[in-house]
């Protein structure tokens, strides 16, 4: 089973034990640091109310305990105190926007494959044994909306050895939030923009890459798929101050920001581009991408912290040339990245004092993450 399986599986057990012990995730991480002004700190106001704070970013929801996407995820991040929420979106076959992480992930986050519709995916289900993995693929741009609406939101916790859907799909696990058989709520991208909007608040998008195929098929350019998700947020008349547009795609990214100067200061450059060899920080590129009309960029956080060779923390070139040229940062994912940072300590507990490195060293201006409450406690703490 691969490595993402097995940490998905040990949080599912760890969040379906006692609710108690999921509403009380940042006093278990602060018991766990080791005595100085940072545990001090936290355990100080560890018990207050939570208040609402936009360096606390909903990543998909709060999927470490909810299904990605679905609408028990994003109240349960609202819950949490997160300021933004986000909505990754996709186009399904009849060209409708939809909050799903990608274009075909159907057959791990929803219960598509033991419905009648598993035979409109485009990959059918095959199963694994000891030697060979599950084979499925089912796509948003498979279903109309009205399909979708009938599926199940789940847990992106599958098997991919089973020799059965059932044992694909590890029936019989419940989460965290929803018992054994309750059924998770997917969203179309504008009920998403009114629950978030009631909740008062933000909204960050992020346009995901389709294959050119699909967006073909779909009859959809990709400047009109980037236009669609700018067209909902007018037809419901958000302000755009209250929305970041987010993108991997700097063509995407550039094309709003010549499009929608009304968005401009909010829209996210995802950067990824220190997944390729060679890449690396300049400040000449920043005063590029801030010369351009960037105001907000997000990379990965191991790109903005390294170890200092005593154990702790400090910022990367990489924070230094964005912050310097005038960006602001966002980051992602807390929960899923800290054990990236080389050479750092891999206690979870330990989390909190990357947090802290980001809000300290980096001047990062939010987080994401699939558990909302332990960086809005963060931030409650700082006075952030």
């Amino acid at each position: 089973m691969k490595i993402r399986t097995i940490l998905n599986l040990f949080l599912l057990h760890v969040f379906s034990c006692s609710n108690a012990l999921a509403l009380e995730r940042t006093e278990y991480l602060i018991s766990g640091l080791e005595p100085g002004s940072l545990k001090t700190a936290l355990a100080h106001c560890a018990s207050e109310p939570l208040r609402v704070t936009d360096f606390s970013i909903g990543h998909r929801g709060a999927p470490m305990g909810y299904p990605e996407h679905s609408k028990e995820g994003y109240l349960a991040a609202i819950k949490m105190g997160a300021g933004l929420i986000e909505c990754d979106v996709v186009l399904t076959k009849d060209r409708q926007l939809v909050c799903r992480h990608s274009q075909c992930d159907l057959h791990r986050t929803t219960n598509v494959l033991q419905t009648d519709l598993a035979s409109q995916c485009q990959v059918p289900f095959a199963p694994g044994d000891g030697h060979r993995r599950v084979k499925a693929r089912c796509c948003t741009n498979d279903f109309t909306l009205a399909q979708l609406r009938g599926l199940c939101a789940r847990r992106d916790v599958v098997n991919d050895r089973a020799q059965s859907v059932d044992q694909y799909l590890l029936q019989g696990l419940a989460s965290q939030s929803l018992p054994q058989n309750e059924c998770g709520t997917l969203l179309s991208h504008r009920e998403s923009i009114q629950l978030i909007s009631n909740s008062k608040r933000k909204h960050i998008p992020e346009l995901k890459k389709m294959s050119g195929t699909a967006l073909r098929a779909l009859g959809v350019s990709v400047e009109e798929y980037a236009d669609m998700l700018v067209a909902e947020y007018r037809d419901f008349d958000i302000s755009p101050d209250r929305v970041y547009l987010q993108s991997f795609d700097q063509n995407v990214v550039n094309y709003w920001l010549e499009t929608y100067p009304d968005y401009a200061s909010k829209v996210v450059f995802l950067d990824g581009r220190g997944r390729r060899p060679g890449f690396r920080a300049s400040r000449a590129d920043m005063d590029s991408l801030y010369e351009g009309g960037l105001r907000v960029i997000a990379p990965p956080i191991p790109m903005l912290l390294e170890v200092n060779g005593q154990g702790g923390l400090r910022k990367t070139d990489y924070a230094t040339y964005a912050v310097d040229a005038g960006l602001d940062l966002i980051t992602w994912t807390f929960d899923s990245r800290l054990s990236e940072i080389a050479g750092f300590s891999r206690d979870e507990s330990d989390g909190l004092r990357v947090l802290d490195a980001l809000n300290k060293e980096a001047r990062v201006r939010g987080v994401f993450s699939d558990w909302p409450e332990v960086v809005t406690r963060y931030a409650n703490c700082m006075n952030l």
